[in-house]
């Protein structure tokens, strides 16, 4: 039965056999977001051979390895970006994407995280943010919303959450937008743009957890979940006209920011030629 459902499914050529069925957690996002990955690089037609996927450890590191039919680095905890930006210096000509979760890219590998960004450099961050520690027991990360149970705050947060899109777009990345796994279509249409995009870029994801995040809030279904980022969604359009107050507990998607700056690898390049044209010149 399962064969007869992969081989209906058009983006099933860029997916390890040997890894299915998945292992994530029955109502987890992460399968969501490998769909709209894999549909964002078939839309590209970008052959998979020129493709570099990394990711870190966690839930969502999952999703790149052993799932997605690339070459894929599954780094340290914390470390996937590092890694990406030597693939990325050592390998100009390709697609680097980080794909891993909020835990490893933003707790553990914040530092990365913000200096890729400040660098600029050429990589594609798909971070997807479930607001917990989903592998290690579902404690509370810098990502928890304020308020939210889990094994480490049994009564309640008391920490507000760290915006992530806010901070990489404010540490200058040169693309950077939210959406959650309700925004399919959206989503995709983001991916394809941060893949494209000259410089650093960040797709944050927001994410279901229905079995650590979910249970412990009165949201065991993932439709649950589902319902709720729906419902506490708004445009950055529309949130530019509210209070703090107002947009407190609720998730602002869309674009960030897309622009055009000077980019890492390309100027350490120019910078070499420059340093060998001297010493030529002597």
């Amino acid at each position: 039965m399962a064969k007869e459902i992969y081989s209906k499914y058009p983006m099933v050529k860029y997916l390890r056999k040997e890894a299915l069925p998945t292992a994530l957690c029955p109502g987890c996002g992460g399968g969501t977001v490998l769909n709209a990955f894999a549909n964002a690089i078939d839309q590209l037609k970008i052959d998979p051979r020129d493709l570099v996927v990394v990711s870190g450890i966690g839930c969502s590191a999952w999703i790149a390895s052993p799932y997605f039919l690339a070459d894929t680095l599954h780094t340290t905890h914390g470390r996937a970006i590092a890694f990406a930006t030597g693939v990325k210096v050592g390998l100009p000509d390709k697609y680097v994407v980080v794909i891993s979760g909020d835990g490893d890219l933003a707790s553990i590998g914040g530092n990365h995280l913000i200096h890729a960004a400040r660098r600029n450099i050429d990589i594609t961050v798909i971070l997807v943010n479930n607001f917990i520690y989903g592998m290690t027991g579902g404690q509370v990360a810098p990502t928890t919303p304020f308020g939210a149970i889990t094994t480490t705050t049994p009564y309640r947060n008391i920490e507000h959450p760290l915006n992530i899109a806010e901070t990489v777009a404010a540490a200058g990345a040169s693309y950077v937008a939210r959406w959650t796994t309700a925004h399919v279509y959206q989503l995709i249409e983001s991916i394809k743009k941060a893949i494209t995009t000259k410089g650093f870029s960040l797709v944050e994801v927001i994410s279901q957890c229905p079995v650590q995040f979910g249970r412990r809030n009165k949201m065991k279904q993932p439709a649950e979940m589902l319902r709720w980022f729906l419902k506490n969604s708004v445009p950055i359009s529309k949130a530019k006209n509210m209070s703090e107050e107002e947009l407190e507990g609720k998730f602002i998607v869309g674009e960030f920011v897309n622009r055009r700056k000077p980019e890492f690898v390309g100027e350490l390049n120019k910078l070499i030629r420059e340093v060998q044209s001297k010493f030529k010149e002597e």
